[in-house]
């Protein structure tokens, strides 16, 4: 590696660059790729003491300990030439869970730790990088709002309703099952009614802000609708070992939707985030996505109302997609049970008034609720929160990727793919093929590494599955 590019790595500058240098050469004869010493450069210059005995970069971390002109590592260097505003030198209290998660993710979430207006964090077991904030990546702030650290794709949510239906409908009413779905909503990017839906949410003020306004004739279309990517309706098996609520315990034929605010909410989401860039400009790069709005401040104001907004929206589409697909089956609902991802809350946690960013992460507060998917031929729980304080009362959103949609995409085929959906007795109606089940981590193995966070109340076993067909 030459010197521009461990500089552009997030390594060290100034004096230590020459000795960064110089370990270049050992370290790759000791086999390590670029990729690998990239990563260790970023985790050595984020953490330089954790390095300290590293046979191969262990004088670059002391060098660096050592060396106060560069004031307290070559982070704290980069930040406070690209933005007066970014002085924390150590990273606010954050906790990991979980065994397989990413370097990338990791550095996400130290760097956003070390934003100035960064309270607390948490990492869920199903974290991957993302932009800005990795998902399932959970930050406290004080009074200030971060758009990508709520995502693109705002008010992200889960949906469960369990019908008064036999399970063997699932087998003796299939086609009429699949039917169903397939007219009930659409799927896709781009995906919008001819004859848009009317509901509530379309009669509230979206003229509040401009962006909000360009955004409704879009929304009014895309209504009741489902996206794309790992967005899906399902029909499957819910086992309830003990009975919940009013819901005596047993197997169920229920359904599970997976979508957000569609178009307009990553509309709104772009718009936000250029303009809290804007507020922050010369902020380093790894931390670019990470600009944020006062709470103070009217523009800040806008994002949050907005935000609300698209969560009425994204409630709304699951309202009407579970409401079409009942009435069209002529069943009733025995139970339901709803919850957000990719959203921001105010809340006190530690006696202190926060605003808790969750970007792929369930709300798990003690005795709430929610839901938490596999893949498309794994089970997925509905769990009750534990209020795990450290977790920032949060869990996993999922099994979460251990693999890029490129890569799953080169690495599978339908015809094998085919073998483990037969195997596990599920019908994918369409997908893409980079929503395989194995580009997911094993959504047992992450249920595991949760268990302080949240109990299992029921399982879902999915049976029938549609998601966007792979170019929509």
């Amino acid at each position: 590696m030459k010197a521009r590019d461990i500089q552009k790595a997030g390594g060290p500058a100034g004096p230590l660059l020459k000795l960064a240098s110089k370990l270049m050469g050992p370290a790759t004869r000791a086999g390590l790729k670029k990729k690998q010493i990239t990563e260790r450069l970023r985790s050595l210059v984020a953490t330089p003491d954790a390095f300290l005995d590293d046979p191969l970069f262990g004088s670059l971390a002391k060098a660096m300990n050592e060396d106060t002109a560069l004031e307290d590592g070559a982070l704290r260097s980069m930040f406070a030439a690209g933005s007066k505003a970014v002085e924390r030198t150590d990273p606010v209290p954050w906790r990991m869970w979980g065994s397989d998660i990413d370097q990338a993710a990791l550095d996400q979430m130290l760097n956003a730790c070390r934003l100035p207006v960064a309270v607390q964090g948490a990492l869920m077991p199903d974290a991957h990088s993302g932009y800005g904030l990795p998902i399932g990546g959970v930050l406290a702030t004080d009074n200030a709002v971060i758009p990508y650290a709520v995502g693109v794709d705002i008010a992200c949510r889960m949906m469960l309703t369990v019908t008064d239906m036999p399970v063997n409908c699932l087998s003796r009413n299939r086609d009429e099952l699949i039917r169903v779905l397939e007219t009930e909503t659409l799927f896709g990017s781009g995906a919008a009614f001819a004859r848009p839906h009317d509901h509530a949410v379309m009669h509230k003020d979206w003229d509040f802000s401009p962006v909000v306004r360009k955004v409704k004739g879009k929304a009014q279309g895309q209504l009741g609708t489902s996206g794309s990517g790992n967005h899906f309706v399902e029909y499957g098996v819910l086992s309830l070992p003990e009975a919940l609520q009013e819901l005596p315990a047993g197997e169920y034929l229920a359904f599970l939707s997976h979508s957000g605010s569609r178009g307009p909410g990553a509309t709104i989401a772009n718009h936000f985030w250029k303009q809290a860039m804007d507020l922050h400009k010369g902020i380093p790069k790894q931390i670019q996505h990470l600009g944020w709005l006062s709470m103070d401040s009217d523009i800040g104001r806008e994002y949050w109302r907005a935000m609300h907004l698209m969560g009425d929206f994204a409630a709304a589409n699951h309202e009407l997609i579970h409401r079409k697909i009942v009435r069209a089956l002529k069943c009733k609902v025995l139970f339901a049970v709803e919850n957000h991802h990719n959203f921001a809350w105010k809340e006190t946690h530690n006696g202190r008034d926060v605003v808790v960013h969750r970007k792929g992460a369930t709300p798990a507060g003690y005795g709430v609720l929610g839901m938490i998917p596999g893949s498309m031929a794994t089970s997925g729980f509905l769990v009750r929160g534990k209020g795990n304080p450290a977790s920032l009362n949060s869990a996993a959103h999922g099994a979460g990727r251990q693999m890029s949609r490129s890569e799953a995409k080169n690495r599978f085929a339908w015809s094998n793919v085919k073998k483990a959906l037969d195997a596990a007795g599920v019908t994918v109606i369409s997908a893409g093929i980079d929503e395989a089940p194995d580009a997911y981590k094993n959504i047992h193995k992450v249920m595991q590494e949760q268990a302080d966070l949240v109990e299992v109340v029921a399982r879902f076993d999915p049976k029938i599955v549609k998601m966007a067909p792979a170019k929509a």
